[in-house]
């Protein structure tokens, strides 16, 4: 009886789906909560004319198999196109250490946001309390918790440490440092477009023009060949689906992703601190600064792609 109420929210689900695929607002999702635990979800993504509908169960390890059972049910009872691209998405546990008592999400966030706020002001020192600062502080915290999890193979145990020592602004394995280094290269192309606008530098020449010979230091050249030649093929092993198959299980390789986004963080940061970018406005030295500020615009973009990939919005300052 259990399975065949969960059954009948899943149809229902897929036909206010594909009724709104339907409508000119065009392709519709939802989020149907159903199975035997608080962890079992199906997503239900309209596609084509609105007569399919793609479901991915988001599942715990423990109720895997019930999960299947219920794909198997569907398919028995209802051999439409949508039960037979049911696609399973199995997340292990998450273990909390030391806790002084059970916690929820919100609480979870909350206290993850005020050690990202003591942190900040250990760094920086006392913050204004202001919009601006309230934002950044959201932004980190969101982002070290998205690291926090996603760093980890969704079928893996997540471990959780919420002592105030987790969190911190220097840790090179963090989101904080990750949104760190693309809020310096926001503040890098902000400062070289007002010196522009005061006549200190000319405009950035069409690629055509530029001279990439002057690109000679190894940071430069470990930025090309390890991060933004191989991107796009990161991008390919961590968010394609394979095609549909009857009870298909799918992987997320989310961990490829923010290894990715370290690993260059790590890089770009090293390369920063040894070279200046905006130089003196000297024009023998144009050439190999526009060529600097090309690659780093490149380095930004994969930044800003790879983070969209974590539902991340990049920092435009610190």
């Amino acid at each position: 009886e259990g399975k065949l109420r969960c059954l009948a929210e899943l149809q229902q689900a897929v036909r206010e789906c594909t009724v709104s695929n339907l409508s000119p607002s065009g392709p519709a999702s939802l989020l149907s909560r159903h199975g035997a635990g608080a962890l079992c979800h199906a997503l239900l993504q309209a596609a084509g004319q609105g007569s399919h509908c793609s479901v991915v169960h988001v599942v715990s390890c423990e109720e895997e198999f019930q999960q299947q059972q219920l794909d198997l049910l569907w398919r028995i009872l209802d051999p439409g196109a949508h039960t037979a691209s049911q696609q399973h998405l199995v997340c292990g546990p998450v273990k909390v250490t030391n806790p002084s008592s059970p916690i929820g999400a919100d609480q979870y966030f909350q206290l993850r946001k005020r050690q990202m706020y003591e942190a900040s002001v250990m760094k920086y020192g006392e913050l204004a309390q202001d919009e601006a600062w309230t934002e950044v502080i959201d932004t980190l915290t969101v982002a070290a918790i998205r690291f926090e999890m996603l760093s980890t193979a969704h079928r893996s145990q997540i471990t959780l440490d919420l002592e105030n020592s987790s969190i911190s602004t220097k840790g090179t394995k963090s989101g904080a440092f990750v949104m760190y280094n693309c809020a310096r290269l926001a503040t890098l192309f902000d400062t070289y477009h007002r010196a522009v606008e005061r006549g200190t530098y000319p405009p950035l020449p069409p690629v055509s023009e530029l001279n990439f010979s002057c690109l000679r230091e190894e940071g430069e050249w470990l930025l090309l060949f390890n991060y933004l030649l191989p991107f796009p093929e990161v991008l390919q092993q961590a968010a394609q689906l394979p095609a549909p198959t009857k009870g298909l299980c799918i992987t997320a390789n989310t961990e490829a992703v923010c290894k990715f986004l370290i690993q260059l963080s790590m890089d770009f940061s090293s390369y920063y601190n040894r070279v200046h970018v905006l130089g003196e406005p000297f024009p023998h030295l144009f050439d190999q600064m526009f060529a600097r500020l090309r690659l780093l615009g490149a380095v930004r973009d994969v930044f800003h792609s790879a983070l969209a990939t974590l539902h991340l919005p990049p920092l435009s300052q610190i």
